[in-house]
């Protein structure tokens, strides 16, 4: 592989890595010969998730238990990896998702909505980034470089029907990344970089019951998310690790700002 495109040898920091699209994005990263640094609060599914890919990759993969929420355990974090690994070559902000609270079910209005339950989801998608990225990131203007991936939507782009907090955090991450990305380079120097891949739609655990009936068949909101994305289908976790790898390599070098669309055409296609 091209220097540009190497991965080897380098240290990546990934929050909610325990999850499927984190999952699939760490195996990935330590099969190209990185080390992956796996932030969570459950010690169990850290440890859990640690052995799996340990077992593909012996002492590829070092937990730490954290709440990507809370500043004091994330400097202490930071001074951690300092101590642990002395530089951190990336961070993929995997952390969020939603919860049923703030989920609108098709018989329901706005007033129907979980106030409190849509400000933890604004919280976890939004500060979930937000914090970790700045906190973090010092390390990265300490040694010079780095690479940050965060991690937008579809629902960031349009208005899609009944997630109402998670939309909002998602818009949010957008012009964080852009802000974020102005703020290293211009501060920092121009091998500090901030991106965002906006997944389209795929099947995980957090949205599987929204999207498939128990016997595998699509729910009415799972067809007519195939029936507006031209390659007809729901993405498969592996296939966002080409994307993170290009953020994540040298290959991106004068690449800061952006947010990349990874969703079979959902976000091109008007529907007509």
């Amino acid at each position: 592989m091209s220097e540009l495109l190497s991965l080897k040898d380098k240290n990546f920091a990934l929050s909610g890595g325990t999850g499927t699209l984190g999952g699939s994005i760490a195996e990935y990263l330590i099969k190209n010969g990185a080390k992956v640094l796996l932030l969570g609060r459950s010690e169990d599914k850290l440890k859990t998730k640690q052995n799996e890919l340990n077992a593909l990759v012996n002492d590829s993969t070092f937990i730490y238990k954290v709440d990507v929420m809370n500043e004091k355990d994330l400097t202490a974090l930071k001074n951690k990896i300092k101590s642990d690994f002395k530089t951190l070559d990336g961070l993929v902000n995997l952390a969020g998702g939603n919860i049923p609270g703030a989920t609108l079910k098709p018989d329901q209005t706005i007033r129907d909505i979980a106030m409190g339950d849509t400000q933890k989801v604004v919280d976890i998608n939004l500060f979930g980034t937000v914090i970790p990225t700045v906190i973090l990131s010092e390390l990265m203007v300490e040694q010079g470089y780095g690479s940050i991936v965060n991690i937008s939507s579809m629902a960031a782009k349009q208005s899609i029907s009944r997630v109402l907090g998670y939309s909002m955090a998602k818009g949010a991450i957008d012009i964080f990344t852009k802000w974020m990305a102005n703020e290293l380079a211009s501060k920092h120097g121009d091998r500090i970089r901030v991106n965002a891949i906006a997944p389209g739609f795929f099947i995980g655990n957090q949205n599987k019951r929204l999207l498939t009936n128990e016997d595998g068949t699509y729910t009415e909101r799972g067809n007519s998310i195939i029936k507006n994305t031209p390659m007809g289908r729901f993405g498969d976790a592996s296939e966002l690790n080409g994307m993170v790898h290009y953020l994540l390599s040298e290959a991106s070098s004068f690449v800061t700002g952006s947010i990349f669309d990874v969703d079979g055409g959902f976000s091109s296609f008007s529907g007509v």
